[in-house]
């Protein structure tokens, strides 16, 4: 008789002990969006043009010595005397310290063939330029601070396709960037140069527009 009253004791005294101990409400499901709501859209990482300070703006370059696209003329060829063309362009972004211009022919191999040929690579040109005159004079470094290289030298290199195949294409590409370069003109190749100044403008280009001619000599 002793042990049952033992054993109801001690079941009355677990009992008090469950009751008294804290309750942990069960997890709540997250409200329903309202009906017809659109889920978020998850956001893609930034595609900014480096360091996290925006894109790269599209600028307009132009040129009045042919149409976009049209056929250069003889005079800014090597069969007419070596005239670099005249340039502008415009919105450029406020950010703008300085602008490189790089002009290739797509379609003349250079090298093991893999690279195209340096037409003209002109860097350091003053964040207030927004047009270079025709016929930029020769030099490795030029009154403004701009410095210049070609394949050739340190001169505009002018279209020279041969007339025997079709028409080559003449990139010109102008690079806005947030920074001076610190590349000299002179003490490498033209090749490495280029590359040089390729890789100083990682991480700063601001703008790029690009303007595009076709040329073959006639003879």
């Amino acid at each position: 008789m002793s042990s049952v009253r033992s054993g109801l004791a001690f079941l009355t005294l677990l009992v008090s002990v469950v009751a008294a101990a804290p309750q942990t409400p069960p997890p709540q499901a997250p409200p329903l969006p309202p009906s017809g709501a659109q889920p978020p859209t998850p956001q893609p990482p930034g595609r900014g043009g480096g360091r996290g300070r925006g894109g790269v703006q599209i600028m307009t370059l132009t040129s009045p010595a042919w149409p976009d696209g049209g056929q250069i003329p003889a005079k800014c060829s090597q069969a007419g005397g070596d005239v670099s063309p005249a340039l502008s362009w415009s919105n450029a972004p406020d950010t703008a310290a300085s602008f490189v211009l790089l002009v290739h022919d797509l379609d003349g191999a250079a090298g093991s063939g893999f690279d195209d040929t340096l037409q003209w690579l002109l860097w350091n040109i003053p964040g207030a330029a927004r047009a270079l005159p025709e016929h930029v004079p020769q030099g490795g470094s030029l009154l403004d601070g701009s410095r210049q290289i070609s394949v050739t030298g340190p001169n505009y290199r002018a279209p020279a396709a041969p007339a025997s195949g079709p028409a080559h294409h003449y990139v010109f590409e102008l690079f806005a960037l947030d920074t001076m370069l610190d590349v000299p003109a002179v003490g490498a190749s033209p090749a490495q140069t280029r590359a040089a100044v390729v890789a100083a403008m990682a991480g700063h280009v601001r703008g790029k527009g690009v303007y595009t001619g076709l040329f073959k000599r006639t003879e």
